[in-house]
């Protein structure tokens, strides 16, 4: 390679840490560009440019006509010649011909444009490259040194990258001196025209998951899995780990010697506690060990179908404020770790309840079979009150009156849970199958009760619940102003008196234009991007003492017309009412838990009751609930009050975004 340009070379090389390919193929594209402008050549015209790695050497071929007599040098060429690049070409054909014009010749204007050219194809490779470094970093974890800081992030710098850590991913209480070095776990990393956006956090409860990966070489080999984790940033946090392999202490493990493996990360957590606790199919035995440091008299579940599953704890006198934690964490911890709702009670509290209830059923037939017992629980209860002292076996006989109180209560509430699903069943044949099928938003209600039904995905399942228990919908729209139940009544008989066929089909129809309508506006805004980097390169190479008789162009850096971005977005929004979307792929089945290669990402779950998650996933969320809004304010139905029948009125969007109230179509069912 010659002296010059193969200093360059490994300059741009050793400077950007590029594959030399890249670099050739950069030099190659600017030779092309550089060529068109100097020569003022068609972009129709295929021009290529080859770069001897070796020797340096530069070679332009143009493409060009074989005619018999050349008129025009820049597009025709003779047989003769057009034949020592291709021995078989014809008069007429169009043959790849080297042309004598090298880097020396270009002009001031040509020298500019390849010198954009080349900056722009190092740019987009630095990009990628840095994305395809940082992408397999997601999920792990990453040393980063302090930047700068402010009241919304702290910027990390991680060597040829920057990482954003926000503040509802920050430790609570957590300071950030500027140059500090801070370990952090890479969340996301995604594209974007100024390079990898990477979002990183330290309150993320995976980043607890690999530190104890690090730490725990059970853990790491694949002898010890972590089962769940709960985790408060800062405060507490509560590990749940199982043992794969027997003659293993899962616990033992964690906590290391004396404690120093679980402390060292303690240190590295700003100092936040961690309960490990082992895990257990038996959901009694997990949910009482889960409430540690807590000791539990007794659980009992309830799985109810509808309000979900709630396990009633009891717990003795003096144990109640630790189980329940400063400000109900140490409950809410377990609640997240088991996935069980926690109602903890104290057994003094149970016992009082249960002996001024005795005269109602269930508990009135206690009265006879455990009478000596209720005497016994009256004459502890007195002394309470008058604050004598009471003995550990009285408390024991409080215990037990208690746990059969709660016992009986357990079977009252699982027979009704069996009679509520035989009638569920019932019910559900008789509901046409197209209801389940329906989206919500297709009901003719307020926005409020639609966020409120939302749970229960479509109309069949609200249709569902209010035929087996009406309560159960009419408690959750208590909070609502008016006469919600009326409202959704009325609804719910607008439906039924339409033809679900042709309504399923009108639904479905309306879901594929705005996933139309939104592929097209992502189309318009990508181009607009791409052009908006693109032109200051291209004004960069614009000199006044341009020749004027060449025809006005707009080309853009690599010496392509600029297309036109407001013809491109007519047609999109034109073609979004009839081109066919594919329905989202199905969301990937979460990770396995246990990890046996530090490669492998975990589970990406977002800890829900920490407030500055909840702001996370409220930003989320916000495109979504944005998109039910539109369809809700789309589609309408109505009864006719002429003819009788349901009519469903549907607008589209106007093409400016706004809406046309003459647009209105409707539909006779």
């Amino acid at each position: 390679m010659s002296n010059e340009l193969e200093t360059a070379f490994r300059e741009i090389r050793d400077v950007r840490a590029l594959p030399e390919d890249i670099i050739l193929d950069a030099l190659q594209s600017a030779l092309v560009s550089a060529y068109r402008k100097d020569t003022g050549a068609s972009s129709a015209q295929a021009i290529e440019a080859e770069i001897d790695p070796d020797s340096g050497r530069q070679k332009v071929f143009v493409e060009k006509e074989v005619v018999d007599d050349v008129m025009n040098d820049a597009t025709e060429v003779t047989l003769e010649r057009a034949r020592f690049f291709e021995p078989e070409a014809q008069i007429h054909d169009v043959v790849m011909v080297q042309v004598n014009h090298t880097s020396k010749n270009f002009g001031r204007i040509a020298a500019q444009t390849a010198k954009q050219v080349i900056l722009q194809k190092i740019r987009e490779a630095e990009r990628n490259s840095l994305y395809d470094e940082f992408i397999n970093r997601e999920g792990d974890l990453i040393t980063g040194t302090v930047q700068s800081t402010n009241a919304r992030k702290v910027t990390l710098s991680l060597g040829r990258a920057e990482a954003d850590l926000p503040r509802q991913h920050q430790i609570p209480g957590e300071r950030y001196r500027t140059h500090e070095k801070i370990r952090v776990f890479v969340v996301e990393v995604t594209k974007s025209n100024r390079g990898p956006q990477i979002l990183v956090s330290r309150a993320h409860r995976s980043m607890l998951r690999r530190l104890l990966e690090y730490e725990v070489p059970e853990i790491y080999n694949g002898q010890v899995e972590i089962k769940n984790i709960a985790r408060e940033a800062g405060h507490r946090s509560k590990v749940a780990v199982a043992a794969l392999q027997e003659g293993i202490d899962p616990v033992g493990a964690c906590v290391g010697m004396r404690g120093i493996r679980i402390q060292n990360i303690v240190k590295e957590l700003h100092n936040e506690k961690i309960d490990v606790i082992e895990w257990n199919n038996d959901a009694v035995a997990f949910i009482s060990k889960a409430l540690s440091p807590a000791r539990v008299t007794g659980v009992y579940l309830d799985d109810d179908p509808v309000d979900g599953k709630t396990a009633v704890v009891l717990v003795p006198d003096d144990q109640l404020s630790l189980a329940i934690g400063r400000e109900g964490q140490n409950a809410r911890l377990a609640a997240k770790l088991t996935g069980w709702r926690i109602d903890i009670k104290s057994v003094t509290e149970t016992v009082q309840g249960a002996l001024e209830n005795l005269e109602f059923p269930p508990l009135d037939s206690l009265v006879e079979r455990y009478a000596d017992l209720i005497a016994e629980s009256l004459r502890i209860m007195e002394k309470k009150r008058l604050e004598l002292a009471v003995m550990p076996e009285e408390y024991k006989s409080l215990a037990r009156l208690a746990d059969i109180v709660e016992q009986l209560l357990q079977e009252q509430r699982d027979e009704a849970h069996q009679i509520y699903l035989q009638q569920r069943e019932l019910t559900r044949e008789s509901l046409a199958p197209q209801l389940f099928e329906l989206p919500l938003d297709v009901l003719a209600v307020s926005q409020e009760l639609l966020d409120i039904l939302e749970p229960f995905e479509n109309i069949g399942e609200v249709m569902l619940i209010a035929a087996v228990d009406e309560t159960l919908i009419a408690r959750r729209l208590e909070e609502l102003e008016g006469e919600p139940m009326d409202e959704l009544r009325t609804a719910l008989d607008i439906i039924n008196a339409a033809d679900l066929d042709q309504l399923l089909a009108e639904a479905f129809s309306i879901e594929e234009d705005e996933e139309d309508e939104e592929a097209a506006e992502e189309t318009v805004e990508a181009k607009a991007e791409e052009a908006a980097e693109v032109e200051p390169e291209a004004e960069a190479g614009t000199e006044d003492g341009a020749d004027a008789s060449q025809p006005e162009v707009m080309l853009d850096a690599f010496g392509q017309p600029v297309v036109d971005d407001r013809a491109v977005e007519a047609e999109a929004i034109g073609e979004a009412e009839t081109v066919a979307v594919a329905p989202p792929a199905p969301l990937d089945a979460p990770a396995v838990e246990a990890e046996r290669q530090r490669e492998t990402r975990p589970d990406d779950v977002a800890f829900a009751d920490d407030e500055g998650e909840r702001e996370f996933e409220r930003d989320r969320q916000k495109g979504k609930q944005q998109r039910r809004t539109d369809r809700q304010r789309r589609r309408q139905l109505v009864l006719d009050e002429e003819s009788g029948e349901v009519i469903a009125k549907r607008r589209r969007k106007g093409r400016r975004g706004s809406w046309d109230e003459e647009t209105w179509e409707d539909y006779d069912y």
